[in-house]
């Protein structure tokens, strides 16, 4: 049987609750079974999520309210929801206590790092030093923008090796890595790129889209079946 896998809904919009499909695909390929989870805000909703599926997919999405990572709003930040923040964070720190596997990609990377107590950079312009342009502007979302230095030993660097290339559409960053998380992969400019978990049986989270990259990279179709293999257990 195909494990459950759990889509969290990226963004709300005139009523609508949506999912981008790349994300559907890419589970229904590497052979899992999609599942569109939506933003019901009642504790028992949560636990029922985390119950009836048996990994979890946080998708990209827009910014995260800065109050809820210790911060005021700063220029550079972008539209944000509480309300689905908060759903995110409760859910994402319900999955964590169940042991569940978790692939947490662009904006779910940024939920689990807030969730851990970690914090975010509302803007890049507002990371240390001189930054590489992260928000690319090619005609495909499956082209890739620049390099990523992977950490030797980790989940990530058996997937990909000391480094691959991929693509980048965000401006905000992770900055203090939560409790728990290690920094999994880098870009040149020191951005983290990619963060685990080594206490849980698998949590990553990357910065890139490699939903919209899976049937033309090797390492990201990898990384989905790493994902789904994980969920089988």
């Amino acid at each position: 049987m195909k494990p459950k896998i759990g889509i969290i809904v990226c963004a709300l919009s005139d009523n609508r609750q949506f999912v981008t499909n790349t994300y559907i695909q890419a589970i229904h390929h590497a052979g899992g079974l999609p599942l569109i989870i939506p933003m019901i805000k009642s504790s028992s909703s949560i636990e029922s999520y985390t119950s009836l599926c048996d990994g979890f997919l946080f998708c990209g999405g827009n910014d995260i309210t800065p109050l809820l990572f210790g911060q005021e709003p700063r220029e550079g930040i972008g539209e944000t929801d509480i309300t689905l923040d908060l759903f995110q964070i409760r859910l994402m720190k319900r999955v964590l206590e169940s042991k569940k596997p978790i692939l947490a990609i662009c904006r779910g990377l940024q939920v689990l790092n807030v969730a851990c107590g970690g914090t975010i950079y509302q803007d890049i312009a507002l990371q240390p030093g001189k930054s590489l342009s992260h928000m690319q502007h090619s005609s495909s979302r499956r082209e890739v923008s620049h390099k990523i230095i992977c950490t030797k030993g980790t989940l990530l660097y058996k997937i990909t090796g000391p480094y691959c290339f991929v693509n980048s559409y965000h401006h905000q960053t992770i900055g203090e890595p939560g409790e728990g998380l290690l920094v999994s992969a880098t870009a040149s400019d020191r951005t983290i790129e990619a963060v685990e978990m080594p206490s849980h049986p698998f949590v990553i989270g990357v910065q890139w889209h490699p939903e919209c990259m899976y049937r033309s990279s090797f390492e990201m179709r990898q990384l989905f079946s790493l994902f789904i293999q994980k969920s089988r257990k």
